[in-house]
């Protein structure tokens, strides 16, 4: 049955279950709310940025932020029972649009118990799963349960047209407005042409991505040190991460300044010379900043067999895949030693043809990710209306 035509407040709800996600949806919200006049509500799942965007979440999202295979099936039942619970509350608000962010192993299980439920009901995913990189099909059977993607990535939309998946927009990543963050001016950008450089070490946002990385890299600043390479470390992370990164480093031969926050980190990558990093967002963030990387990852062994089988492109390096040429060394599981690191370590901190490579790559980025004058949030709350108005008028 047609839904009538008023003027109340549109629902809109939104699920984000990791603090990246939190972020975007908080961008996303604050647009909305200009686009709609004041007039809409807010349900759903997000954290700290959405609460001060008037959402009151369902359930905490640490409650939801599981990352590794073995994780999620140690938490299953907790989990199943949250996708329940989340769907029955986007039908008991007969929501006007759902919008799920990242996190699919979680907001995709919601999004198709809801379309099951509800077809009216129409769904946009911010955030692309990694179709392009592992488990393709998945693009095709989202055309079931979702009307609309948002990329972050511009190759993205063309992956969803090679694999018939549902529709897709490039909307920009967030990173391309904080620009100003993350470049030097004059003074830091002779910080890193110094004779003692900086060198930025970033083992991870997570507990178990520093427990993987952080003894392998100190191990690898070690024998760069010991070769009589002079540089100061700085390690960037979180403060919920801190007292284990400073555990894992006391027996480092070379004791990084450990710095705290949003605001440090960014402070850190305007002077560093070069970086050695878990791969992740943060080698777009790297790129974005002209800092030359090496790039690892070493996660179980169970993790590591299964996605040696699953993934179908050649690098996992986003910055590489934004780029669309293999710039950023990478070391994966096995070929993650400090041999291996050392010496594509000492190849990017001296001038060498390897570091001119990244950085002559890095100068084209910013046309490559542009999004004209229409900022991401813009671009997403546009289409997320777009869609929203599209289904009211079907129904």
């Amino acid at each position: 049955m047609a839904r009538p035509a008023t003027h109340v407040a549109r629902r809109i709800f939104l699920i984000a279950t990791e603090e990246s996600g939190d972020r975007l949806g908080a961008s996303l919200m604050k647009v909305l709310r200009q686009r709609l006049g004041g007039a809409v509500q807010f349900d759903g799942v997000g954290g700290l940025a959405m609460a001060r965007e008037g959402l009151t979440s369902l359930v905490p999202i640490e409650e939801l932020s599981i990352v590794g295979f073995t994780a999620v099936i140690k938490q299953l039942p907790k989990l199943l029972s949250l996708i329940r619970q989340t769907a029955d509350a986007v039908i008991a608000a007969s929501a006007d649009i759902l919008v799920i962010i990242d996190s699919p192993d979680f907001t995709h299980r919601v999004a198709r118990r809801v379309r099951a439920r509800d077809p009216r009901i129409p769904i946009v995913d911010y955030v692309s799963p990694s179709v392009w990189a592992w488990r393709p099909g998945r693009a095709r059977a989202m055309v079931r349960y979702v009307d609309h993607v948002l990329a972050l990535l511009p190759f993205e939309p063309e992956a969803y047209r090679r694999l018939h998946g549902p529709p897709c927009s490039y909307v920009g990543h967030p990173l391309i407005e904080q620009l100003a963050t993350l470049r030097p001016d004059a003074q830091e950008r002779k910080r890193r042409y110094e004779d003692r450089p900086a060198l930025l070490v970033l083992p991870g946002s997570r507990r178990s991505e520093v427990r993987h990385h952080l003894d392998v890299f100190g191990a690898a600043l070690g024998l760069l040190h010991g070769e009589g390479i002079a540089f100061d470390l700085l390690l960037p992370t979180t403060a919920h991460l801190e007292p284990a990164v400073r555990e894992g480093v006391k027996g480092w031969p070379v004791q990084p300044k450990i710095v705290i926050g949003e605001v440090d980190k960014r402070a850190a990558f305007r002077v560093a010379r070069a970086a050695l990093a878990k791969s992740g967002t943060v080698t777009l963030e790297l790129a974005l900043s002209g800092v030359p990387m090496v790039t690892a990852y070493r996660m179980t062994e169970l993790e590591a067999f299964i996605l040696k089988r699953a993934i179908k492109v050649q690098s996992v390096i986003l910055a590489n895949l934004v780029l669309g040429e293999e710039v950023v060394p990478e070391f994966l599981q096995e070929a993650c030693t400090p041999q291996n690191l050392a010496r594509a370590l000492r190849e990017i901190v001296a001038d060498t043809p390897a570091r001119q490579r990244q950085l002559d790559a890095f100068a084209g980025i910013d046309a490559i990710m542009s999004t004209g004058n229409q900022p991401p949030s813009v671009r997403a709350a546009d289409i997320v209306l777009a869609t929203m108005r599209k289904s009211r008028q079907g129904n």
